[in-house]
C-alpha cells in the first residue's frame, strides 16, 4: 500500500468532495487522486498551448507546421 498522510479541510468541503466522489461511484481518495491527475493534464496541456502559441511567432513555423499538418485552424487564418 501507498504511504499515507492527513490533510485537514473543512467539514463543509470535505462533505461536499464525498458527494461529488459518490456520484461518480469513487471513493473519496478515488476521486481526489482522480481530481489531482485532472488538474495536472491541464496545466501540462495550458503550457503546450502558451509553447505552441510562442512557436508561432518562429520565421517559418506556420508554413513548416502546413506542410507537416495540413495548416492551423480557421481562427489562426483570420476568420475568428
Amino acid at each position: 500500500m501507498a504511504d499515507t498522510t492527513t490533510v485537514e479541510v473543512d467539514t463543509d468541503v470535505r462533505d461536499r468532495l464525498a458527494v461529488l466522489a459518490a456520484d461518480r461511484g469513487l471513493s473519496l481518495r478515488a476521486y481526489l487522486a482522480e481530481l489531482t491527475a485532472a488538474q495536472e493534464n491541464a496545466t501540462a496541456l495550458a503550457r503546450a498551448a502558451r509553447a505552441f502559441e510562442n512557436a508561432l511567432d518562429r520565421p517559418g513555423f506556420r508554413e513548416g507546421f502546413a506542410r507537416d499538418f495540413g495548416g492551423l485552424g480557421a481562427r489562426d487564418r483570420g476568420h475568428g
